[in-house]
Parts: structure tokens; sequence; C-alpha cells
């Protein structure tokens, strides 16, 4: 006989819940429902080893779409309930509101079981206007049992025929989710929930030997290290990112103490990009997928990484979708940070020409890193490789000068410069100069290190400092003072409205007239600005005018509009090592250029 009552939560309290409160994709009823049937499997096979049941077949999860009758069907063959156990698990949601269900469960602190007081099953109500059970137990001479309910107030159950143990869920679609009855929909869903759940799942199955489970009950990253080839780790890769390329290199972690943490996380290949891309790290809790890139669990900067991590120490609660920030999650981040530190080091240590064959591609992951975070900047610090202007690779400390003590600092005295170039091909002339000199600097072209660079001289205020190999050409390059006070006064004359200030040098290269400087902090606080788009502020810079130069002597007996033209072309050369020439300055240039090359072939 049916017997009928009232769900002890009333629909205004609980759906609230359902569809604000804890969920906040609506296709996530599947993950619960699925994830439900191998909790149910699971339980079962617990009973077996404590010999409480028989092992007699094989353990399954079958989803099938009917579009037809508009049902989506998930069944099990675990535990299975009797009519009690349905009544106490499914009936009796023992809380009588939103506030009331938050306020018990943070009381109780969540132990992350899927399904908690039932809810993961009422998740199905999301997409359904009826949902039936059919459901057996696995004890000897239970009743089969039948339940149903339109999700408002109240339900029916009865006995019913069915064979074998397990649960079979019958969910009945509201007609706005019937793309939930589509095979392909469905199968996509669970490609992405259900991938590596324990017990093989079947859509659709025919009945016959071509049918297929869409998962894969044993991922890689169960399996012990040692026990992984070169080439499994990469169709791993292949399979899980659909990434076409392989990754550099991996790091397995399989760990039981003092959490439970496996997972693989993989260094993909990304060169120099223009913005660091944003990885994905896929987070499950026993093998049931939770999320993407979870910041409490996996570090800002870890997210620019490929890797499936599984960790079920991790405090989730119901809705499995937000984690508890609490020590144990910080210590499992700082755990997956550390090793990845260390699998760093060792490359470098043990393989050095890999690790800088990997570095264009490693760099902008590494420097984020360390902005992000300064426990690993402290363990990766020794390890930060840039290249030299002869295209080797050193440790970044390795230009770094002798400390300054605070007493010289108090009088002035500076950390030696370590000089940098950022276009190899714009600054050109600065880098010919340099190595003409046999003085050298490091390429920090990437989009990140101006940032990075200024990162490392709050770390090391008394070690270093960093000038743009356009900074101070003239400190660097000067033979010794060349100061002539009628050029000087000439070329500002001259100059006068271009924002230009003049300074006369004897530098080491006579071939040069003059060379452009721009004071790194005031350069920074320029490219800063504009960054932020706080208004681009026209940049002064300094003439330096080479008094070792014939072309710079040669002034000195020139006279009229020859001689100013000369000069605004020496000033526009000296411009055009620096950057672009505006529209107007080059105007200026060709009119000039024009001239002087008519009066010399007039000659």
């Amino acid at each position: 006989m049916a017997k009928t009552g009232n769900i002890q939560i009333s629909s205004e309290n609980m759906m609230p819940i359902i569809k604000k409160w804890l969920y906040s994709d609506k296709d996530i009823f599947l993950r619960e429902i699925v994830s439900n049937a191998s909790d149910a499997i699971t339980k079962y096979k617990k009973l077996v080893t404590l010999g409480e049941a028989a092992e007699d077949e094989k353990y399954k999860i079958t989803v099938t779409t009917d579009e037809k009758a508009g049902t989506l069907t998930v069944e099990d063959n675990g535990i299975g309930m009797t009519a009690d156990e349905v009544e106490k698990y499914i009936t009796q949601i023992a809380f009588s509101g939103a506030a009331d269900f938050v306020e018990k469960y943070e009381k109780a602190g969540g132990d992350g079981i899927i399904g908690h007081f039932g809810l993961g099953f009422y998740s199905a109500y999301m997409v359904s206007e009826n949902i039936e059970i059919f459901t057996k137990s696995y004890m000897e001479g239970a009743a089969a049992v039948h339940w149903q309910s339109d999700g408002e107030s109240t339900y029916t159950i009865e006995e019913c025929e069915k064979e074998g143990r397990g649960t079979k869920i019958v969910m009945h679609l509201a007609p706005e989710e019937k793309e939930f009855l589509k095979e392909f929909e469905v199968r996509s869903l669970l490609n992405k929930y259900c991938s590596f759940m324990p017990y093989e799942i079947y859509l659709n199955p025919k009945g016959t030997d071509e049918d297929k489970p869409v998962n894969t009950t044993e991922p890689l990253y169960l399996k012990q290290p040692k026990d992984c080839t070169e080439e499994e780790y990469k169709a791993f890769y292949r399979d899980t990112f659909h990434d076409y390329r392989d990754p550099l290199f991996w790091i397995h972690l399989n760990m039981d103490y003092p959490f439970n943490l496996k997972g693989i996380l993989y260094f993909p290949k990304v060169k120099k990009q223009v913005e660091l891309e944003r990885g994905q790290v896929k987070l499950y809790c026993n093998q049931v997928y939770i999320a993407d890139n979870i910041k409490e669990v996996i570090p800002e900067f870890l997210m620019l990484l490929n890797g499936v991590l599984d960790c079920p120490d991790i405090p989730l609660n119901v809705s499995r979708s937000f984690l508890q920030n609490d020590k144990q999650v910080q210590k499992i981040a700082a755990h997956i940070t550390k090793k990845v530190a260390d699998k760093l080091t060792e490359l470098y240590k043990n393989d050095r020409e890999k690790y800088e064959n990997c570095w264009e591609d490693l760099a902008n992951f590494v420097k984020f890193g360390c902005i992000k975070d300064d426990k690993f900047y402290d363990r990766v610090k020794d390890i930060i490789i840039y290249k030299n202007l002869a295209g080797e690779y050193r440790p970044v400390e390795s230009f770094y000068g002798d400390e300054v003590s605070e007493e010289d600092s108090k009088s002035g005295k500076e950390p030696q410069a370590v000089y940098y170039v950022s276009d190899e091909k714009a600054q050109a002339q600065y880098v010919k100069m340099f190595k003409d000199a046999g003085l050298d600097a490091i390429l920090c072209d990437t989009f990140i290190d101006p940032h990075f660079i200024s990162y490392l001289e709050y770390k090391n205020p008394t070690k270093v400092r960093f000038m743009r190999i356009d900074a101070d050409v003239a400190g660097a390059l000067k033979e010794d003072s060349g100061e002539d006070k009628e050029i000087e006064e000439f070329f500002t004359s001259v100059l006068e409205g271009k924002n230009a200030t003049v300074k006369t040098e004897k530098l080491k290269d006579t071939n040069v007239a003059a060379i452009v400087n721009v004071a790194e902090f005031a350069r920074r606080m320029s490219e800063m600005n504009s960054f932020y788009r706080m208004g681009e502020e026209e940049e002064g810079v300094t003439l330096v005018v080479n008094t070792a130069s014939p072309a710079v002597q040669a002034l000195k007996g020139a006279e009229g509009e020859e001689k100013e033209a000369a000069a605004m072309q020496i000033y526009y050369l000296a411009l055009l090592a620096y950057r672009r020439l505006k529209p107007e300055e080059l105007d200026e240039f060709s009119r000039n250029q024009s001239k002087m090359i008519e009066k010399y072939l007039q000659k």
C-alpha cells in the first residue's frame, strides 16, 4: 500500500538553498547524482571487505537519456536502500530553513560527504519537475521501494518490483531543461565532472561488447611515479588538456602524510607571450571533479600551469564548490608550492642545459611566482637566470655588486648598477657601444620584467639597482671629462623648446656624435603612468654630445644655417637610436636632410 506524507522542509525554504546557495552551475546536478551512485557502490564494497556482503558482479553506473519520455536516469548496483532508509536519507531533511541549515552545517564543520543531508539528491530538482527513486537494499529479504515527489511539499512511497540491489533515479525534466536529454550534452557533462570516477560509467549502453565507459577509473595520477612512463605522462596531458604540444616537464605529487594529495602538474610551452595565459588546474576529491583553479588550494601563480590535483582532505562545504580557508588548506597550498620550487631547483642543478632551453617558457611563470609569493622567491632566487650581451645565461645574482653598507648608503653611495636591454633591435646602437667598450648587460625583454626588476631591487636594496642601457650611457662609457661649454651652449640654443637638456662628454666611441639618455626613475614613472592610463607626460631627455666625435668638432668651424641644421640632424639621429620620431620631428628631419644633401652635391 502506498504511503504519502509531507517532506519535512517547505519548498519555499528548500529551493532557495538548492538554486541559489548550494550550486552556482545548474549542470552540477549530474555530478551530484552520479557521485551518490559512486558512494553507494563504495559502501557496498566496504561491506564486502567486512564479509557482510558478497562480491558477485561488476560494479557500474548507467546513465540513460530518453527524449521521448523526457527522462534522464542514473542507476547503480551499490548498497541500495530500505524503505526506512529512504525516509531517513531522502524525506527527512533535518532542518526547516536556509538560515538554520547554514548555521547547523558550519557548527558541524562539514565532512565533505556527497549527498550530505540528502542535498546532493535534491540538486536534481534544479532541472526536474518530478523525480522517482527505485531502490532495493542489499539486505536479504528487503523489499524494493518506489519513492516519488514533484519537489513541492508531498511525496509517495510504496513497495515495487526491482531486480537486483541498487538504486535507480529517474528525473522527469522540466520543459525548459530538455537540453539535458541530448546524449551529446550529457556525455560532455560526464566528461567534465566524472571522467576519473572510480567505477565505470556507461551512457546509453546497447548491451554489446562495443559499449565503452565514458570515464577512466584509474587515472595516471593514482599510480606510483616509478610505474609511469614518459609516453603515459604525455598521453594523459594530451587527453586531459587537449594540447597538441608536449609539456616541458611535469611534477607527480604522491603523498599520504601529513595529508592525502595526489596529482600531476605540467609545465606547458608558452614562450614569450604578451600576457600570462591562465592554465587549467583541475581539482578533484576522491576522483570527483570539484572545480578549476580554486585559489585557496592552488596559489595564483601556479594557475599558469596545467594539472590535476586530487585531495580527499580538502574541507568542502555541501556544494563542493567552495573551500574553507583553514590551516589544512594553507598547508596543502604551501606544500604544492614547495614541490614546484624543488622540481625547478632539481632541474637547474642536474640538467642545466634542459633548464636553459626551457627558460623562455618558464621565465614569466617563475618571475610572476616570485612577485606573488616571497617564500617561492626565497626558494628559487638562486636559479633565476638572464641572458647577457653574449647570449649566455647567468644567474641574475651574479651580476650584483658588493653590498653597500648602511653607513655608505647614508652618505649617498648607491649599489652597483646592473644595465639591461629591453629591446635589442631598438637599442642596437647602445648595445654596440657597450660591447665595444667591453661592458655587459642583461636582456629583460618580457612584459613582466619591468615589474620584476623593481621587485628584485625591493628584495635586495643594498646590492643592486637596475638601469636600462640608455639611462646612463655617458656614465658607463665616457673616457674622461669632456666638458665643452661652447658646444653645450650652442646645442642648448638650437634645441630650445625641444624638452631636451644638453650635456657634453668625451665618449670612447668617436663614431657616435651624440646619444640620448633618459633618467631611469623618470622613464619608469612615465611608463607606469602610460600603463595605468594616467596621461602620457612627455619625458624629457638628456642629449649627451660626444666631444670626441670629429663631426661635433667640425661644428666649431661652421657657421649660419648649415651649422644649426647639422646640430639638429645630430640631435635627431641620437633620438632615432632611442625611439621613433614623432610626425613633426620626422618632417623636420627629412627637410633638413634634403637641404644638406642638396648643398653637398652643389659643392
